[in-house]
């Protein structure tokens, strides 16, 4: 994804903030996050003190604005299931009510993930030559690990369907000790992984480089809230291991409020997500 003349900006591969001229004249910016969540470019034209922000078709427009909302929604209801499974689970009497709500938590998890990159795959792309986006027919799948949105999309979604592996195994009855660390927690842990790798990468696409604070930008408030909810998943993760010999979590405590806290991150950044829209 380039421009003829024009200036690149991002980290390795990976091309974030494209800078050129377009054939009418004056100065094109397109921002990754920003064409791929707003369907905006920004063109500042020679002799006008401000830059203005020119939007996508409205077809494209239309779709971004659907899938932006399904994500949202999904990751905000989806939070607040896990955070509600582990209150259950600290403070309940049935291990039984807060697995299924665990699962159903997923399943949210699963559509936001999935909204997420169905928005990456169909987001306009800069036109060449011009200062405008093209719109793009409607795709369900696409493979361009070249593009940073894409990739950061794809390994949340991929996260996601992990994430689903420890929650239907959690399901089963009568699983030994060894059976519940390489079906439960192994997947989880794995799944929390994926999320920091997709975290980071979300980052390094708003902040166009290495990652830094964008106080003024609400799309690096939604990924720094996302990238902790992910840091306190890991941190629950690895408290939630099943000791051998005595059958016991390493600290249920900590598993059980780091899943509270890192799900309640994600509800808020759902719940910001709904702002951030065509």
């Amino acid at each position: 994804m380039s421009q003829t003349g024009g200036r690149s900006e991002g980290a390795g591969p990976f091309a974030t903030r494209l800078t050129w001229r377009p054939v009418e004249g004056g100065t094109a910016v397109w921002e990754s996050r920003t064409a791929r969540k707003r369907g905006l470019i920004v063109v500042r034209v020679a002799g006008e003190p401000e830059s203005r922000s020119r939007t996508a078709d409205h077809v494209s427009v239309g779709r971004l604005r659907r899938l932006n909302a399904v994500a949202a929604l999904a990751f905000t209801v989806g939070g607040a299931l896990f955070a509600l499974g582990a209150w259950v689970a600290q403070f309940g009497s049935s291990n039984a009510t807060g697995v299924w709500i665990y699962f159903a938590g997923g399943l949210f998890f699963n559509t936001g993930g999935y909204a997420s990159l169905l928005q990456a795959v169909n987001a306009p792309r800069p036109e060449a030559g011009a200062g405008s986006l093209a719109a793009r027919s409607w795709a369900w799948w696409s493979y361009e690990p070249y593009r940073i949105d894409w990739l950061s999309t794809f390994v949340l979604f991929v996260g996601t369907l992990v994430f689903g592996i420890s929650l239907v195994s959690s399901l089963l009855q009568g699983l030994s000790l060894q059976q519940v660390n390489r079906l439960i927690w192994a997947p989880d842990l794995v799944g929390c992984i994926l999320f920091l790798i997709s975290g980071h990468l979300a980052l390094v696409e708003v902040c166009h480089g290495r990652p830094g604070i964008r106080a003024r930008d609400l799309g690096w408030w939604i990924v720094a809230i996302n990238q902790l909810g992910s840091v306190l998943f890991l941190i629950s993760a690895l408290a939630a291991f099943t000791r051998p010999a005595t059958g016991s979590l390493a600290n249920e405590q900590i598993a059980n409020w780091g899943t509270l806290t890192g799900a309640l991150c994600f509800s808020a950044g759902g719940v910001l997500q709904l702002f951030e829209r065509p």
